[in-house]
């Protein structure tokens, strides 16, 4: 009787207590307020239909929530119809680490200071925009910040210096803007990692800074611009580059004298004034490109290796160059 007693005591007591709720919101409320007032400043488009205040922000579009702390730590807006600046509002998502503005042609104006409130920071996608103005150097104080993705767009003026400042950078697109002046010679002074540098389709120009010889990348992409002047310390037996493009700009060395690494796989240099003849150790390389076309070459190209496994386009308007794929040295 006592135990019959206990049991519909326990389950009066259990019944009294509060259901347990299932639906609990995980967004935190400061961050919904925050992705709310982006909304409202990008004009409410219906491509952030799902930001219904009456729902959980985890849920929404374009978003993501970390699953330990449930802030937003991801804002990647892509392929929108959207018009109008990037909100100074984003600056307030300070769980952020990854941001992304991409293939929005009326996104316009220029990046917002307010970026630099994201301390988390650690990919920066601005990209197929119509952003303007220069490249900021206040992005020199997002400290974790891996990738810096800026191309694509229509950004002016000089590459900021300061950006060498960034010790975690693993690649920096600011290709296809209207940048002008030189590569700053802090880009040989990268500390940490070295990035990838993707500085392709501007206006820059000058000589590339002996400073970056100093480095190992393994990607350069410095291609039709109006660069001048010897590149070949960038090479070297003792160098680990992969992928190189100095195609379309105004180059000038002996081809001959370069040492190549044997990880280089891609090399193309068309389109400048390149002299000499094709080093023999070329043919001991993997390569997957070759393009030395419209330069000032001249020799046998060397038999062997990858070198005839390209067609004529790749070594044409040379000043004498020949042997397969071309015609036969005479």
């Amino acid at each position: 009787m006592k135990i019959h007693l206990l049991f519909i005591v326990s389950l009066s007591l259990l019944l009294s207590l509060p259901s347990p709720s299932f639906s609990a919101e995980r967004c935190n409320p400061h961050d919904k307020k925050v992705l709310l007032q982006i909304k409202a400043d990008l004009g409410n488009p219906y491509h952030l239909a799902s930001w219904n205040p009456n729902t959980d922000c985890c849920d929404w579009y374009v978003v993501e929530c970390s699953l330990t702390t449930n802030r937003i730590i991801a804002l990647t807006v892509f392929q929108a119809n959207i018009s109008g600046q990037i909100p100074p509002a984003v600056g307030n998502l300070p769980y952020l680490e990854e941001l992304e503005f991409h293939h929005i042609t009326n996104l316009t104006g220029q990046i917002p200071s307010a970026i630099t409130k994201l301390k988390n920071l650690k990919e920066l996608r601005l990209s197929f925009t119509n952003l303007s103005g220069p490249v900021p150097s206040f992005l020199s104080q997002l400290k974790n910040l891996t990738l810096l993705e800026l191309n694509y767009n229509q950004l002016t003026g000089t590459i900021p210096p300061s950006i060498a400042k960034l010790t975690n950078l693993l690649a920096v697109h600011l290709d296809r803007n209207q940048l002008t002046g030189e590569i700053p010679a802090e880009f040989g002074k990268f500390t940490g990692s070295t990035p990838d540098l993707y500085l392709s389709h501007n206006q820059l120009t000058g000589s590339v800074p002996k400073s970056l010889g100093s480095l190992n990348f393994t990607t350069l992409d410095f291609s039709r611009n109006k660069l001048v002047g010897d590149i070949s310390f960038l090479f070297g037996t003792n160098k680990t580059i992969q992928i190189v493009d100095f195609s379309r700009n105004m180059f000038e060395f002996d081809l001959s004298k370069v040492k190549f690494p044997a990880s280089l796989t891609s090399l193309d240099l068309n389109h400048n004034k390149i002299f000499g003849s094709l080093p023999a150790s070329l043919t001991s390389l993997n390569f997957q490109y070759l393009n030395v076309s419209y330069n000032r070459l001249c020799g046998q190209i060397p038999q062997g290796g990858k070198l005839q496994t390209f067609d004529i386009y790749s070594y044409l308007h040379n000043k004498c160059l020949c042997g397969s794929p071309l015609p036969a040295c005479k």
